[in-house]
C-alpha cells in the first residue's frame, strides 16, 4: 500500500505517552521478545518513541525510517548507546540476509507494506526471527490514525505475511488496531 508517511512537521506528536493506549511498552517488548545480545530493527522508527522502549532489552537496535528528518529529530532527542539510525525504505533494507533476530512496526505497517517489503523482511530476518506488527486496523472507526481506506485488516496483513512464508503465531484485532506476531521463513 504505502499510502503516505507521517508528516515530519508533526513529529512532536510521536512523543505523546497517550500512544501507549494503542500498544503498551510491555506488550511491545513481549511481542518482540528481544535477546540481550540480539539485533532488532524498528521499521518506521520516527522519533524513537518505541525504539527507546525496546533498546534496553536488546544488543543492537536499528531505527529505520525513510525520512531523514525523522532520524534528525531522533538524534536531537538523544539516542540510546545501542541504537543506530538508518535511512531506508523497508523494501530495500541495507542488512545481510539473516542478519536480524527480530523486527517490529508500530503504526507504520500501512505505510510500507507490500509484497516487496514483506519479502525483504523475510530476507533480513534469521529463520524463525520474530516480526511484531501493531497497526491501525481497517476495521476501526478511523477517529484516530489514518483513514480506514489506508489501513489493512488483520486478515489482509496475515495473508500477506503467510504468502511470503512467515508463520503467524499470534493475531488479534482490538478497537482501532491489530497485532500480529510472525516467525520468518
Amino acid at each position: 500500500m504505502g499510502f503516505h508517511t507521517f508528516d515530519a512537521d508533526r513529529a512532536a506528536k510521536l512523543e505523546d505517552p497517550e500512544r501507549y493506549a494503542w500498544v503498551s511498552r510491555e506488550e511491545l517488548v513481549d511481542a518482540v521478545d528481544p535477546a540481550p545480545n540480539g539485533t532488532v530493527v524498528d521499521l518506521g522508527s520516527g522519533t524513537g518513541f518505541y525504539t527507546d522502549d525496546v533498546a534496553p532489552h536488546a544488543g543492537t537496535v536499528y531505527g529505520v525510517d525513510v525520512q531523514a528528518e525523522m532520524n534528525d529529530r531522533y538524534r536531537e532527542k538523544g539516542l540510546p548507546e545501542n541504537v543506530e539510525l538508518v535511512e531506508s525504505d523497508v523494501a530495500d533494507l541495507p542488512f545481510d540476509a539473516g542478519a536480524l533476530d527480530a523486527a517490529f512496526s508500530t503504526m507504520t505497517f500501512h505505510e510500507f507494506a507490500d509484497d516487496d517489503a514483506v519479502a525483504e523482511l523475510g530476507r533480513v530476518l534469521r529463520t524463525d526471527g520474530r516480526l511484531a506488527v501493531f497497526d491501525w486496523s481497517a476495521d476501526g472507526s478511523g477517529e484516530d490514525g489514518p483513514p480506514t481506506g489506508e489501513r489493512y485488516g488483520l486478515a489482509d496483513a496475515t495473508a500477506m505475511l503467510e504468502a511470503a512464508g512467515f508463520d503467524v503465531v499470534h493475531g488479534t484485532t482490538r478497537t482501532e488496531t491489530f497485532a500480529v506476531v510472525a516467525l520468518a521463513p
